[in-house]
């Protein structure tokens, strides 16, 4: 595994002690978002959080604005806990006195997990009569090839990924245009009404309204199974 350990121009085994303990290959960069796509992306990015959590929280939200979809895990201080928000754009969060059994065990699970997600990522979806291929930005409905701009498709397929959940515009805004975005709600409707459009007056309706919450994608109710027709034994003549 490959770490990349985001700190302050100190020596690694001051951030994270138990580290030391474990074979990982690591480097160290400063609070750079381009030092994770400087060579070879690491596997997970360990960002020092002790003290200059300014610096950790502009790193972890400059990432999850970027391409780079690579796992950030925040070094805390304990007291410094009471600081940390989800808004930030991490995915674990582990002690700077952790020892090497947990350190080990987060990395590997957060890692593990970057890699569902990223199969996922490219998977096509299917949501009733929608099919949309992350590969190839590809998307149709019922056949017919949907001419979607590139956040008209990151938007359509955030929600069809999670067909039924409502999600509120300050959420889509995070996931589909990032941290780093700092357009109003007007963005989301504006996008919401003209994917209504393309869809068509048949399928508009699968980007719902949930009235002061936000959006969803509905599916359509499943067709009655028509019933088995009886099947009749065939009778045997005897010779």
């Amino acid at each position: 595994m490959e770490i990349l350990v985001v700190t302050g121009m100190q020596p690694v085994g001051r951030v994270l002690p138990a580290l030391d303990l474990l074979t990982h290959g690591r480097r160290v960069a400063g609070y750079d978002v381009q030092a994770c796509l400087t060579g070879t992306e690491p596997d997970v990015v360990l960002v020092d959080a002790r003290r200059q959590l300014a610096e950790a929280r502009a790193f972890c939200r400059a990432v999850r604005g970027s391409a780079v979809r690579t796992p950030v895990v925040l070094v805390v201080e304990e007291a410094g806990l009471v600081a940390v928000a989800a808004d930030w754009g991490f995915d674990d969060v582990v002690l700077a006195g952790a020892g090497p059994a947990e350190i080990d065990a987060r990395l590997r699970l957060v890692t593990q997990a970057a890699a569902v997600a990223a199969k996922a990522a490219t998977s096509v979806i299917t949501a009733g009569a929608l099919h949309i291929d992350p590969d190839t930005y590809a998307a149709k409905l019922k056949g017919r090839a949907l001419d979607l701009t590139y956040k008209e498709f990151e938007l359509l397929r955030f929600l069809a990924r999670h067909p039924g959940r409502v999600y509120t515009r300050d959420q889509l805004l995070r996931e589909v245009w990032g941290f780093d975005y700092f357009g109003g709600h007007r963005t989301v409707d504006v996008h919401v009404r003209r994917l209504r459009a393309k869809l068509g007056s048949e399928y508009e309706s699968m980007i719902g309204t949930v009235r002061q919450v936000g959006y969803t994608l509905v599916l359509p109710p499943r067709p009655e199974l028509e019933p088995l027709a009886e099947q009749t034994e065939p009778v045997l003549q005897r010779a």
